[in-house]
């Protein structure tokens, strides 16, 4: 009995296929049966159909300044899409009526200032971020820099547009991207200067302030 036991167990072995022929099958049935996008489909890639890099996508927190005011109130927050037409929002939206200026948080180059669908639009590219490199971008604003221009931290490149803004109440749109990806452009900011309030005067020599 046990030696029957022994030889049918032998020649299941051989004739069972090999493991990596399974995974292979398997993965393909998968596919063909609309159980999950492949490798090759971009909405399940890192990168995915929107442009969007996966989470551990590292940015580098190198701004030095807000693009507008001293810490603006963020009106709506970075949403990635899923898919690339899908509901999101990719960006941020900062509170800054027509007029405020609008300024580089980082050290860049303009590689673009011009209008885009009616709408006034900057995008700086980011020095010493790799390649491609990260790129933020400003709308709806006035470009007060030509393309091609270095700009440093903290520089004026234009102000915000009267119209333009998809926002209910005066905003700028600030992106971020690397190639075709959209990130968190909060993302570039360090925490002394994201959590950092208004500047308040303090009473100097126990005068009380009026």
């Amino acid at each position: 009995m046990r030696l029957a036991l022994v030889v049918a167990l032998t020649v299941a072995a051989l004739l069972a296929p090999p493991a990596s022929r399974l995974f292979a099958v398997g993965v393909g049935a998968g596919a063909g049966l609309g159980e999950g996008a492949g490798a090759g489909d971009p909405a399940s890639s890192p990168v995915g159909a929107s442009g969007r890099r996966a989470a551990d996508d590292a940015v580098p927190a190198i701004a030095r300044t807000w693009p507008v005011g001293v810490r603006p109130r963020v009106l709506r927050g970075w949403e990635p899409p899923a898919t690339v037409y899908g509901p999101g929002h990719r960006g941020v939206d900062l509170a800054a009526p027509p007029g405020t200026p609008v300024r580089a948080v980082a050290d860049g180059r303009v590689s673009f200032a011009g209008r885009v669908a009616g709408k006034g639009v900057v995008s700086v590219e980011l020095a010493g971020t790799g390649d491609p490199p990260l790129r933020t971008t400003y709308e709806p604003v006035r470009a007060s820099v030509p393309r091609g221009t270095e700009v440093k931290a903290g520089e004026v490149i234009g102000t915000v547009e009267a119209g333009g803004s998809h926002c209910t109440a005066p905003c700028v749109h600030w992106g971020l991207l690397r190639g075709g990806a959209y990130l968190d452009p909060l993302s570039l900011l360090p925490p002394w200067l994201l959590h950092r309030g208004p500047s308040r005067l303090l009473p100097v020599l126990g005068v009380p302030l009026p």
